[in-house]
């Protein structure tokens, strides 16, 4: 056959339909979907875990910041609270430095690995 100046060739183009069986078909059909439970399952087993661990940070990082507000007011009273005193007195030895240093570096730490 001359179609528009081109030969085409008798029957369809593209991939022939193999004789598939039916049964086997529907095997695979079912396979496939109890494969796409399975890592459906997985994923909200994953973002669940990930839920719970982000909610004990923000537990955590309340708690530090509740200590910090309750050291505020105690400062604003006058008193000065015995962590604070500590670290002072360490920074007399010479120590405190470093302990703020290292007090300030693992704040920051621990703020930055809190946040996603």
């Amino acid at each position: 056959q001359v179609v528009g100046g081109k030969v085409k060739k008798p029957g369809k183009r593209g991939r022939k339909p193999a004789k598939i069986d039916l049964k086997a078909k529907l095997e695979r059909s079912r396979q496939s979907a109890r494969e796409c439970r399975a890592r459906k399952k997985l994923r909200y087993q994953y973002l669940e875990e990930l839920v719970s661990s982000r909610e004990r940070a923000i537990c955590a990082l309340r708690e530090e910041l509740e200590m910090y507000k309750q050291w505020c007011m105690a400062m604003d009273q006058g008193k000065i609270p015995s962590e604070i005193k500590a670290l002072l007195t360490g920074e007399e030895q010479g120590k405190g430095q470093q302990n703020s240093t290292k007090l300030a570096k693992a704040v920051k730490i621990e703020a930055n690995s809190s946040n996603p």
